[in-house]
């Protein structure tokens, strides 16, 4: 069972849980948005359980997967070996609720497909709620040719945005002293508790993969407390770590140019933020101009990936 705690108490948390205490009992398919770690998937459950299809399958596919996998997953498929046939997600979920994550991983061709497939369910006597996730403003991949308008508009009715938790300080703090106690309950220990420079050590980290990163950092916290408290030098983060690529020298990081290693902090930075650009140029340090030319001096010299770069 998903704790509406786990969401936080900023205001535009609150607003996406009003929506999705609305919507949940609506048979109209939703889009949830917002960065890795956010909560996406959580919100999925809780939506999923607040809705008359709770007594019902609530099943997940990662439609970033290889294309073949998700729709054997989606569709279903017989197996190879045994002729058995599996049934897919949208028939095992049958007046259930579907998650379709990252659904901008799809392929143009089975985007397509699926568009179909969706509007001929009441033909074959199924009853799913469909709910999509995804990382990208769907809409400019939409306006730039890279995900099926009609697919779009029929998962985009109505939209719930999840704002990154660097952007709301108040529930780091929340979250954080949530999980440590959470976690103390699990291991049978008095609850420890954070120092203040270890809060603002929390506070003022950019985190990337948002509650997912704050999770595992405070589990990885209590192994390293003192004395039942947590101080700044026991958080594992904002630590440099080694880049561990293909050919890499002894020490974990492969000899290059400097122009080549700029190209690839600049690529990795890129993934990392989901191709915010203001974001990447925050991780970065540079200013939102120079990121800007880099791509654009990246795209003319013909690399791939800043050629394909929206």
């Amino acid at each position: 069972m998903v704790r509406e705690e786990l969401f936080g108490r900023d205001s535009r948390i609150q607003k996406a849980i009003a929506f999705a205490r609305e919507f949940a009992d609506q048979n109209m398919p939703l889009l949830l948005m917002g960065e890795n770690g956010v909560g996406k998937e959580s919100l999925g459950i809780y939506i999923h359980q607040l809705s008359k299809r709770k007594s019902y399958q609530y099943l997940t596919v990662d439609c970033a997967n290889d294309e073949k996998s998700v729709e054997d997953e989606i569709l279903g498929h017989r197996d190879e070996e045994t002729s058995r046939y599996n049934k897919g997600i949208i028939e095992r979920a049958n007046k259930g609720t579907i998650l379709l994550k990252n659904i901008d991983g799809l392929s143009d061709d089975f985007q397509k497909k699926i568009y179909k497939i969706f509007h001929e369910l009441n033909d074959y006597d199924i009853d799913v709620r469909i709910i999509a996730t995804t990382t990208k403003n769907l809409s400019k991949l939409v306006g730039a040719g890279r995900f099926s308008r009609a697919l779009y508009l029929l998962v985009s009715g109505h939209q719930i945005f999840i704002p990154p938790l660097r952007e709301r300080k108040e529930d780091i703090k929340l979250l954080a002293q949530y999980f440590l106690e959470n976690y103390a309950r699990e291991l049978l220990i008095e609850a420890p508790y954070f120092t203040s420079e270890a809060y603002e050590k929390l506070m003022n980290f950019y985190w990337t993969y948002n509650v997912l990163e704050l999770k595992a950092v405070v589990s990885n916290s209590i192994k390293n407390m003192h004395d039942g408290m947590i101080g700044a030098e026991d958080l594992t983060i904002g630590e440099k770590k080694n880049i561990t690529i293909n050919g890499e020298e002894e020490d974990g990081i492969k000899l290059m140019s400097l122009k080549e290693a700029e190209k690839l902090l600049i690529k990795k930075a890129l993934i990392h933020t989901s191709e915010n650009r203001t974001q990447a140029a925050k991780i970065l340090g540079v200013s939102i101009r120079t990121l800007r030319n880099k791509i654009n001096e990246y795209r003319n010299d013909g690399t791939n990936y800043f050629v394909n770069l929206r």
